[in-house]
């Protein structure tokens, strides 16, 4: 069984960082890109990074551009979004997807749980 978890999430302050990590299981991380959504309440779901494992392509939204990065642990079978400068606009559940290189939900087949992050003071 396909298995994705995320973790890493919690609260931080405004301008605060957290590092967020998909541990994934039951499948070849080599034959997905990894996807990084979030969804607040109230907000539809959106794409906030992707990494094709097979060629290292990045894609990230406008919003999180120069603040997040993510990459890959082939060893590990982990992605990972690191998240600097954190803010408020930025609380949302944040879920780790598994599927074809797109920052489009609909594109992905395999989803976890998700983390919560929450930005405040």
């Amino acid at each position: 069984q396909v298995q994705l978890v995320e973790s890493g999430g919690g609260l931080v302050q405004p301008g605060g960082s957290l590092r967020l990590s998909c541990a994934a299981s039951g499948l070849v991380l080599d034959y997905y890109a990894i996807g990084w959504f979030r969804q607040a309440p109230g907000k539809e779901r959106e794409g906030v990074s992707c990494i094709s494992s097979s060629d290292g392509s990045t894609d990230y939204a406008d919003s999180v551009k120069g603040r997040f990065t993510i990459s890959i642990d082939n060893a590990k079978n982990t992605v990972y979004l690191q998240m600097n400068s954190l803010k408020p606009a930025d609380t949302a559940v944040y879920y780790c997807a598994a599927g074809d290189y797109s920052l489009l939900s609909t594109e992905y087949d395999y989803w976890g749980q998700g983390t919560q992050v929450t930005v405040s003071s």
